[in-house]
């Protein structure tokens, strides 16, 4: 039996989203030399929202990517059923930019780490920042912080994190707590 706790919901989420605007904004002058990363599967949808977001209030374009970490993977090879890599469409070169990575949730640290060795192939960039909607906190492996925290979740290992998308079908945007019980 899964018990569900509502972590955020629709109108508190573009609240949150719109706060992690403002604090980009006060960070990134004009977004000048920077461009947006959307970490493959989830992240993505978060970073269009904050892409969209951004260039509605300041009225520029940010470029933006996909990028998918899937062969970068530590746990690639350990996994019994292999994984489905995600389309990687990232249109420009980092060279020298400052990039903003985002993720929907920011766990055990590993994904972002496979993230910072695959975008090694688009450039080498001049800064490279993380913005995560949902940092669980006390289950990080590997030491990365997030510069941007939409919410911090006290969790256990037994516990995850759901993100639902109206993008990927969902009738609303909710973000849920799951805490697996055993019967």
């Amino acid at each position: 039996m899964e018990q569900k706790r509502l972590i955020l919901d629709s109108p508190l989420l573009e609240i949150t989203i719109s706060r992690l605007c403002q604090q980009l904004i006060e960070q990134h002058h004009m977004f000048e030399d920077t461009v947006i990363l959307g970490m493959q599967p989830r992240g993505i949808f978060l970073a269009e929202r904050i892409k969209t977001k951004l260039e509605s209030l300041l009225a520029i374009h940010i470029p933006i990517g996909y990028l998918d970490t899937t062969f970068y993977r530590d746990d690639f090879r350990r996994r019994n059923a292999p994984l489905k890599a995600n389309a990687t469409k990232v249109p420009f070169i980092i060279e020298d930019k400052k990039v903003i990575l985002i993720d929907d949730v920011l766990y055990t640290g590993r994904s972002v780490r496979a993230a910072m060795d695959a975008m090694i192939a688009f450039g080498r960039p001049r800064k490279v920042e993380l913005l995560a909607l949902v940092n669980r906190k006390y289950s990080r492996d590997l030491p990365i912080e997030p510069d941007y925290v939409g919410r911090h979740v006290n969790t256990l290992a037994s516990q995850r994190v759901l993100v639902e998308w109206k993008e990927q079908g969902a009738a609303s945007d909710h973000i849920w707590l799951i805490n697996k019980q055993d019967l």
